[in-house]
C-alpha cells in the first residue's frame, strides 16, 4: 500500500467560546475486501481505517467507527467550541493494527 498520510486543518488561534471547524483527510486506499485481483482472481484482503478519534487536551471531542463503504482517502469535518489553548490529538486505526497520529496546537486568545 502507498504511504498513509494524515492531514488536518485547524485554525492556529481562536477566541474563547468560538466554534471552529476542523477538517481531516487521510490518504488511504480503504480496500473493502470485495474486489478480486485481475491477475490472480483472488480476493484482495480488506484493509480499511476502522476507527477515528480526536481529543483536545486529553478530553474526547469526536469519534467514529468506519466501515468498508467509506471511500478511499476519507475526508471528515466537524465543529468544536474552544474554551482554552491546547493540543488536538487525532488518531486513525487501521485493520492491521497500524495507528496514524497527528497533533495540532491551538491558541485561544
Amino acid at each position: 500500500m502507498a504511504s498513509v498520510k494524515p492531514r488536518v486543518k485547524v485554525p492556529k488561534s481562536a477566541a474563547k467560546g468560538e466554534i471552529i471547524e476542523i477538517k481531516t483527510l487521510i490518504s488511504h486506499v480503504m480496500e473493502t475486501g470485495q474486489r478480486k485481483d485481475k491477475k490472480t482472481g483472488e480476493k484482495i484482503p480488506r484493509q480499511i481505517i476502522n476507527k477515528f478519534t480526536c481529543t483536545f487536551n486529553g478530553t474526547p471531542v469526536f469519534s467514529s467507527d468506519w466501515q468498508p463503504a467509506v471511500a478511499a482517502n476519507p475526508y471528515l469535518a466537524f465543529s468544536y467550541s474552544v474554551v482554552e489553548s491546547g493540543t488536538f490529538h487525532f488518531e486513525w486505526v487501521d485493520d492491521d493494527g497500524s495507528v496514524y497520529v497527528k497533533d495540532v496546537e491551538l491558541k485561544v486568545n
